[in-house]
């Protein structure tokens, strides 16, 4: 019986080039050697991972800060307690993976495909990217979709807003301006239900609230109003 290949694969460092850590074995991939380097204690800072596939991987802890990770696929990797400072995490899928107390400073994610992911406790203090969908601050007009109609919502300055990693936003007031028809002709009706909670009503004129607003902006369906910035996106949801 022909016996599988062996495979050598080499980790360079990003910056300099030179070989960080080497594995060789029979069918190799990059996932084994990355898990085999961080299981010898290997220094994987700075290392170059453009474009790897560690769909899956089990990285928790593992300090991959400065990696270069640009395009790697990640989705349901295990990055819990993982260091991701600094790293390039540009157009990376991250999707459905475990980032719960990761540490993103200053990491790249623009680009990157959140959706999914577990960013619970993850530190992201100026990570590039990870911005809210919805603004800041001030008062703004808010879509949602309720009982086949369009509500259109005024969100008051003072009123708590967040958003995860998709373009559905949260807050936890708005006023309700107007019940539109889908092609934004005015409905007949002038309250309609959550179709998520039919206690809840959107009446014309009426401000509604959510008293228990969840402010884990990565709870992406938790309690609060649901709304997006953009008409067309409520219309598709």
């Amino acid at each position: 019986m022909e016996s599988t290949k062996q495979i050598k694969i080499e980790i360079r460092n990003r910056w300099t080039g030179s070989v960080v850590f080497e594995y060789t074995k029979e069918g190799n991939t990059i996932t084994e050697t990355v898990l085999e380097a961080i299981r010898r204690g290997a220094d994987l800072r700075d290392t170059d991972l453009y474009g790897a596939d560690l769909c899956n991987a089990d990285l928790r802890g593992a300090n991959l800060s400065d990696a270069d990770l640009c395009d790697a696929d990640l989705r349901s990797a295990n990055l819990s307690d993982a260091d991701l400072c600094d790293a390039d995490l540009y157009g990376a899928n991250l999707s459905d993976a475990d980032l719960c107390n990761a540490d993103l400073r200053g990491a790249d994610l623009r680009g990157a495909d959140l959706r999914g992911a577990n960013l619970c406790g993850a530190n992201l203090r100026d990570a590039k990217g990870c911005y809210l969908s919805c603004p800041t601050e001030g008062s703004f007009i808010g879509w949602k979709k309720a009982s086949g109609c369009i509500v259109k919502l005024r969100i008051p300055e003072d009123a708590r807003r967040s958003s995860a990693t998709g373009h559905k936003c949260r807050c936890d007031k708005a006023y309700v301006m107007e019940i539109q028809n889908m092609d934004g002709t005015k409905a007949t009706e002038d309250t309609v239900r959550s179709d998520h909670d039919q206690n809840f009503v959107y009446t014309v004129g009426a401000t509604v609230e959510v008293p228990d607003f969840d402010d884990n902006r990565w709870s992406e369906c938790a309690q609060g109003i649901h709304f997006f910035v953009d008409r067309r996106a409520a219309v598709e949801y």
